[in-house]
């Protein structure tokens, strides 16, 4: 049951377990402030970023606000209930630089190299293929660029060993919330 309802290795919740998180995640931004959770990222303005597994969109208007009008950021998420929240955010927040993709899981619809930032905040437990995820976030992000990875509902162990275990990223530093990775450089000496 724990599987279904954390979503383990599932890549996408059942609808009606997406619907059940928009709501308490609702209550939960009455009494805290989701975009307090992107503070310690350091987004800039100007700066290109992705919310990978932008579920709710409950920080897409604060990722808006620090990339500013120069900036720009790409909601992704594998859930078309997703793609939906996020078109709603736009709109009621009046969210200029914000665009929704829609991804398969596998690639997403952006060119190589263009996100300074990419977060992926309490899904990285329900990827199931994280080996062929890390590749193509790595394939998103610009070679100075920055992954902040959350645990989600697995433990730490777990995301440090799939993480070093892609060889795709250096973990550079370790919160109690999230792993701060940058691409792993090819070296030919």
């Amino acid at each position: 049951m724990k599987k279904i309802l954390c979503g383990i290795e599932m890549d996408r919740m059942p609808g009606w377990a997406f619907s059940m998180m928009a709501f308490m995640f609702t209550i939960a931004d009455i009494f805290k402030s989701p975009g307090k959770k992107l503070d310690p990222f350091n987004i800039q303005k100007g700066q290109t970023i992705i919310d990978y597994g932008s579920g709710t969109g409950r920080y897409l208007p604060q990722a808006s606000q620090l990339a500013g009008e120069k900036g720009f950021v790409y909601a992704v998420d594998i859930h078309e209930l997703a793609f939906k929240s996020a078109h709603k955010r736009i709109g009621k927040f009046n969210l200029k630089n914000v665009k929704p993709i829609l991804t398969d899981g596998k690639t997403v619809n952006l060119p190589s190299h263009s996100a300074d930032i990419i977060y992926a905040l309490d899904m990285f437990h329900m990827v199931r293929n994280h080996q062929e995820f890390l590749k193509e976030l790595k394939r998103l992000i610009k070679p100075d660029g920055i992954l902040f990875l959350e645990d989600g509902h697995q433990p730490r162990t777990l995301t440090r060993e799939k993480v070093l275990r892609s060889g795709c990223w250096d973990i550079v530093e370790e919160t109690k919330t999230f792993l701060k990775c940058s691409p792993k450089m090819l070296n030919f000496s």
